[in-house]
């Protein structure tokens, strides 16, 4: 692989861990608070499709952008209500919310397109190059030639670090994920903190999916998230519910997802040819980013949930 090559893999692989470290980040909020949200998905597919249609109608994709992160939390609210009020399973909720948004999005979306004819495309985001570390050689290309999402994106990790770690609110999240009766009792309101986490993370989620409607394309695809939101989940567990190795983890997920379109694209083809390999079918480099989630899973080694994750609390039960 010759350098112009590996240049376009890494600044791939920044790219595409943006919707996945957007849903993560904030996913590891409610996971650090003690509800366990694999609706990632659902959210991020919804976003999407706001953030696309509102891009379109208004012509102004930062637009699309807040009405997807508004319509993450809206659902996010739903989930909260139904799994911290009424304490329902947060497994089961999580499905179906899924399974809703993924029949959500497609009926709109045909009824979108029934009533625009021709092709549909938003405007989507110019790239932002930080001047002078933009000409730095290799890692100007790579690190500082990228849309202003993929920016935030990472400054996201950092904040949660200081959130977790040097505040009173990260310490009240941590203490509500591992002891919330102590947390009651010291005055923290348990409730209020896991809603407030639970908006967050379906909110960021939301608006990784709308990179992928208007960031990384200029349309809406049924279906387009395609397990994101399952591989942003991992992402946290792989990442040992940490701010850094979630981070990590999303970089080693995108960096999968970067290295099999590159392979799709031909663009490895003279190293295979080199290891005797005349013809990759295009369904293995497809495969890759899942095959790397569950090898990644497999070789974690015992992972330390937090204490009360998926236990819901009622402050009058004994």
């Amino acid at each position: 692989m010759d350098m112009d090559a590996l240049i376009g893999l890494l600044h791939a692989t920044i790219r595409l861990t943006t919707p996945l470290l957007f849903a993560a980040i904030g996913g590891l909020y409610n996971e650090r608070a003690g509800v366990i949200n694999i609706a990632l998905e659902g959210k991020m597919l919804l976003g999407a499709l706001v953030g696309f249609m509102v891009a379109f109608s208004s012509g102004n994709p930062w637009l699309g952008v807040l009405a997807a992160a508004a319509s993450g939390a809206l659902v996010a609210l739903l989930f909260a209500y139904v799994t911290i009020t009424l304490g329902a399973d947060q497994i089961v909720s999580a499905v179906a919310i899924n399974l809703m948004m993924l029949g959500f999005t497609g009926v709109v979306f045909r009824l979108m397109k029934a009533a625009n004819s021709g092709s549909l495309s938003a405007p989507t985001f110019q790239e932002w190059t930080i001047p002078g570390l933009a000409q730095i050689p290799v890692l100007g290309p790579v690190l500082f030639r990228h849309l202003p999402l993929v920016y935030l994106a990472f400054l996201l990790v950092p904040l949660a670090h200081f959130i977790f770690y040097r505040t009173t609110w990260g310490l009240s999240i941590r203490a509500v994920g591992e002891h919330p009766r102590a947390a009651d009792t010291l005055g923290v309101k348990v409730r209020t903190v896991r809603y407030l986490t639970v908006l967050w993370g379906g909110a960021m989620a939301a608006i990784g999916g709308a990179v992928l409607s208007i960031g990384h394309n200029s349309t809406f695809i049924e279906n387009m998230t395609a397990g994101r939101g399952f591989i942003a989940f991992s992402a946290i567990v792989f990442g040992k519910w940490t701010p850094l190795g979630t981070m990590l983890a999303s970089l080693l997920f995108g960096f999968a997802d970067a290295l099999q379109l590159r392979i799709q694209a031909g663009i490895l083809e003279p190293l295979f040819r080199n290891l005797g390999i005349q013809e990759v079918a295009y369904q293995i480099p497809v495969m890759l980013p899942y095959v790397v989630t569950l090898v990644a899973l497999f070789f974690i080694g015992k992972s330390h949930w937090p204490a009360a994750a998926a236990i819901h609390y009622d402050r009058e039960e004994g």
